[in-house]
């Protein structure tokens, strides 16, 4: 798929991260870009790019995805391009004693519940209702593509350490996902991919200690450094214009294989 101001994208999760740097680089192109993230909207952004829309979007939630659906498509028609980035993390052992305490725990189940709520099926469902807008949208020239779908797992999907048994199954089925949807929309021209990140230099990992930061880095194969946002949003673009990659769930991780702990 060719990149330009004829093109919508739909952005989960864009305010920060991963999603920000895809953000910036489909507006490079001159892609129109809605941005679906809790707590957004235009006028919290003061965006002076009229062709970036932020709208207030909890993916957990159906009755908030339908409208922000329909308020990117009142705004820039439908999406071509969806970008699932919107996900959660909650630590915690399956169960546990506490160190001082001796207490018994256990993994809190409303977590739990909730991590899959966001991660698994609120990517699934803005797969799905991005998906059916796509339906009706003629084809782009000799490829017969109407559309691509690019979600975000984790490598914890394969290499799930201790206390991710919540996150780790979500992303899990982020990647399981992948090819039956990819099978389902393979005769309207839509393709689906997924994105395994490895450890990259987020909002989140900025705020730990350089010590730390620096230990981490030191487990990574090669390159021996945490990975950049705007890789990430590489291998977006790159999925995107590759019209035969499909059904396919990508690792990017320098290499690395995730410890226990």
């Amino acid at each position: 798929m060719e990149l330009d101001s004829d093109i919508t994208a739909i952005v989960t999760g864009g305010v920060s991260g991963l999603g920000a740097a895809v953000v910036s680089a489909l507006r490079e192109r001159k892609v129109n870009v809605s941005v679906f993230d809790l707590g957004s909207d235009n006028s919290s952004h003061n965006s002076k790019d009229p062709y970036v829309n932020y709208i207030n979007c909890d993916v957990a939630d159906q009755d908030s995805c339908l409208s922000a659906f329909t308020s990117s498509r009142e705004r820039f028609g439908q999406e071509r391009i969806l970008i699932n980035c919107a996900g959660i993390n909650f630590a915690s052992k399956t169960a546990s004693v506490g160190k001082k305490d001796k207490i018994i725990k256990t993994f809190p189940i409303d977590q739990f519940i909730k991590t899959i709520n966001v991660n698994l099926i609120g990517t699934f469902r803005c797969a799905s209702l991005s998906a059916a807008g796509m339906l009706d949208l003629p084809v782009l020239g000799d490829s017969e593509e109407r559309g691509v779908i690019i979600n975000t797992a984790s490598i914890a999907a394969t290499d799930g350490q201790i206390g991710q048994a919540a996150y780790a199954s979500s992303k899990a089925g982020v990647v399981g996902l992948t090819l039956p949807v990819a099978r389902d929309l393979m005769d309207y021209g839509v393709r689906i991919n997924t994105i395994m990140p490895g450890i990259f230099d987020t909002p989140m990992l900025a705020a730990l200690p350089d010590n730390v930061r620096n230990a981490i880095a030191e487990n990574i194969p090669f390159p021996r450094r945490l990975g950049q946002t705007e890789e990430f949003a590489k291998l977006v673009l790159s999925i995107i214009n590759n019209s035969y990659l499909n059904g396919e769930s990508i690792r990017l991780d320098g290499g690395v294989r995730l410890a226990a702990k």
